[in-house]
């Protein structure tokens, strides 16, 4: 039996569409490496970023792996004054993911989110299953069908 995810598992019930990747047998660590690894361009290798405003809300981030994220794009994009990452350590209690397999999907709750503009010209995106060695491929409009978001530019 292959191994799921939970977001594997997610998109199996509502039976979206998706394409699945491990990278487990490769030391891979960045997201360069692991679009590398994947033999994947890494403009359709999407890393997922948490971020608190001084609202105390929380966002997530959608970005190409390439690119670093534009906290002051970021902010614009959510109507806040400023964002900034949260700290590793509170990254599993708020979101439920460690650092490296943090996905849009299956998060403890449902958080405002703003995938990259330059994901909306992709036929297919690829972004973490939720666990570190694991990817998914899929359609920004499938994904829609899970996580409510809109496109933003929010690289630098």
């Amino acid at each position: 039996m292959e191994f799921k995810t939970n977001v594997m598992r997610i998109l199996d019930k509502m039976k979206l569409s998706y394409k699945s990747y491990s990278y487990v047998n490769t030391s891979a660590v960045s997201g360069l490496e692991i679009a590398q690894a994947l033999g994947q361009d890494p403009a359709h290798v999407f890393k997922t970023l948490v971020t608190v405003a001084k609202s105390k809300k929380h966002y997530v981030f959608v970005i190409p792996v390439a690119e670093e994220l534009d906290l002051k794009k970021a902010a614009l994009s959510v109507d806040e004054k400023a964002v900034e990452m949260i700290k590793s350590k509170e990254l599993l209690p708020v979101a439920g993911y460690v650092h490296g397999g943090c996905s849009p999907i299956g998060m403890k709750k449902p958080f405002v989110t703003r995938i990259d503009a330059s994901a909306e010209g992709c036929e297919t995106i690829i972004f973490s299953a939720g666990k570190v060695g694991y990817q998914v491929e899929m359609k920004p409009g499938d994904l829609q069908k899970v996580v409510p978001f809109a496109f933003a530019p929010l690289c630098a």
